[in-house]
């Protein structure tokens, strides 16, 4: 007991060191422009040691886009559900060949873990976040584990709950960077058209945020580019990026 409850006093100390270093890369280059972001992260920050993370929805082409101009070969980790669009498996294969990306690492569900936990395919009908721990946050945690820092796409306009997100903020003992965090939808917009990057087919019938097939839907007008996941129910995040994301790695319940 006295083993445990020292190694859990090492972690939270860890913790809360990268929690502190997230804040002060924050201060110092939360505000430069994200390509300077990307560079900065790739070149000098974590150099080797990071990867990005992109779920070739309906915002990945820009974030990939920059990267693809600093380093081409960086790992980019795409988490297949098993419950995608099949036109978001075509565009992740159409946006690599455009960009030359060379790392796509495909990360999937545990085959027996979701044998035990969803064994019909249908668990999203019951309990979403039981599907999402199994399908997303698990396999995610598996896929960042290697790397100190990873690149997100995520946005503040995206949604009133990421309202106040930081370009640098601390996941357990990582840092997840948001490069783009403080674009609004015209400058998202703007450099789509200005190097004529591919959208996803799906935007075109008004799918502004794409997950799963099964807990997606168009957004109506009016509401914002998230409401059309699990519409209907009070839940906006499918965990892989709040701040618990590394305790699945341990959780004995996946």
């Amino acid at each position: 007991m006295e083993q445990k409850a020292r190694q859990l006093g090492q972690i939270s100390e860890v913790e809360a060191g990268i929690g502190a270093e997230a804040a002060g890369l924050d201060a110092l280059y939360g505000h430069l422009s994200a390509h300077d972001i990307v560079e900065r992260s790739l070149g000098t920050l974590f150099s080797g040691a990071i990867a990005a993370v992109s779920s070739f929805g309906a915002d990945s082409a820009v974030l990939l886009h920059l990267i693809a101009e600093v380093d081409r070969h960086l790992p980019v980790i795409f988490l297949d559900t098993g419950k995608h669009f099949e036109e978001t498996l075509h565009y992740r294969d159409a946006l690599a060949a455009d960009f030359g990306l060379t790392d796509i690492r495909v990360i999937e569900p545990d085959p027996a873990t979701l044998e035990r936990i969803d064994p019909t395919g249908r668990l999203h009908e019951t309990d979403v976040e039981a599907c999402c721990a199994v399908r997303k946050v698990e396999p995610m945690a598996r896929g960042v584990e290697p790397f100190q820092a990873w690149f997100t796409g995520r946005k503040r306009f995206q949604a009133s709950t990421r309202a106040m997100l930081p370009v640098f903020e601390a996941v357990g003992s990582r840092i997840r960077i948001n490069p783009l965090a403080r674009w609004t939808t015209t400058d998202q917009a703007d450099y789509m058209r200005a190097h004529r990057l591919r959208e996803n087919p799906l935007v075109a019938y008004g799918y502004l945020s794409i997950g799963c097939f099964p807990c997606t839907q168009p957004v109506k007008p009016g509401e914002d580019a998230r409401s059309g996941r699990w519409a209907g129910q009070a839940k906006t995040e499918c965990g892989i990026h709040l701040s618990g994301l590394e305790k699945s790695l341990t959780d004995a319940s996946l």
